[in-house]
């Protein structure tokens, strides 16, 4: 029998307290970033519409990846599956058909870092994010009082030939396909694109614009929380895990790989995004991209503050420190 203790990452736990909360939002950590934030600035689009006939854009069609439970290498049984069928793929589905009404799936990389998913029935999508190497993968059922018995154990070695392709699968937590009506708003806004910095700018300034932070959510948001991105967008509230949920959404969907991140913005827990393209610039004199590395989008935090003061926070990316990549 195993003690999971409450105060361990379960589902991000990315609201500890309702005042956690509100200092999450109203300066993404106004503990720890520079003094003055928290005026609020509209961000414009860099990018222009270039009418001429030579310009060739970027094909917006959006490509959703199917995570797929096909059944070739399997681990368990009726109640508690592991499908490990597609694992170089950079994913893993999992699924708990039990009635236990907390049912846990623990995922242990190579790099020694342990992630806690709750269970909800069917199966489920996870990211393997720790690259190549021995994954283990623990399904547990609660006995009480706090307590978990292990129902299924596995290990499982990973060869993941394409870096990119997790960040672009859907998972429980970036959960989309293409009936999503982000997907297409991602299509719509990335329609006479040039290139991906162009598509990464449009996106980033629409749900920095458009997004508001959900204070009533903060509030009252539980330690299981998923995000519902197409609600996220009804709505046009959400606090930082929704920012990050449908900027990925739209971005993976546009084949533009993107982490969503959980961590420590200062001394606050938030979620924000990294991004990797190919292309240099700049999204908005904020974030500049090179090429060659992943860069650091902080959507909640762009939505609240002006751009001076989110590229003195962001700047080279010492002000945060990521604890898990989904």
């Amino acid at each position: 029998m195993t003690r999971l203790q409450h105060n361990m990452p379960l589902s991000l736990r990315i609201v500890l307290s309702s005042a956690a909360c509100c200092v999450l939002l109203t300066s993404c950590g106004s503990t720890a970033e520079p003094e003055g934030i928290g005026s609020n600035s509209t961000i414009t689009s860099e990018y222009s519409e270039t009418e001429s006939s030579d310009v060739v854009y970027r094909d917006n069609t959006p490509k959703c990846l199917v995570p797929e439970a096909s059944g070739v290498t399997t681990y368990g049984d009726d109640i508690g599956m592991i499908d490990a069928s597609n694992v170089n793929e950079g994913y893993v589905m999992v699924a708990y058909n039990g009635d236990n009404e907390k049912p846990k799936l623990q995922i242990s990389g190579p790099k020694g870092v342990d992630y806690f998913f709750d269970l909800h029935g069917g199966y489920e999508t996870f990211p393997l994010t720790e690259g190549s190497g021995t994954y283990s993968f623990t399904l547990y059922e609660h006995v009480g009082n706090g307590n978990y018995s292990t129902l299924l154990e596995q290990s499982v070695d990973v060869s993941i030939g394409n870096e990119f392709l997790t960040y672009l699968y859907p998972n429980q937590y970036v959960n989309f396909d293409s009936d999503t009506k982000a997907v297409a708003l991602g299509a719509e806004l990335t329609e006479k694109c040039v290139t991906d910095l162009d598509a990464v700018s449009n996106i980033y300034n629409f749900v920095t614009s458009t997004i508001t932070y959900d204070y009533d959510e903060a509030e009252n948001v539980t330690s299981d929380y998923l995000p519902d991105i197409d609600e996220i967008l009804d709505t046009k509230k959400g606090i930082c895990f929704d920012y990050a949920a449908l900027m990925a959404c739209m971005l993976r969907s546009q084949q533009i790989p993107t982490r969503l991140e959980v961590g420590y913005a200062g001394d606050v827990y938030h979620a924000w995004i990294s991004t990797y393209i190919d292309d240099i610039g700049w999204v908005n004199g904020i974030i500049e991209f090179d090429g060659v590395d992943w860069k650091i989008m902080d959507p909640t935090l762009a939505s609240t503050n002006g751009d001076k003061k989110i590229k003195d926070f962001v700047g080279d990316g010492s002000n945060y420190m990521t604890k898990f990549v989904y």
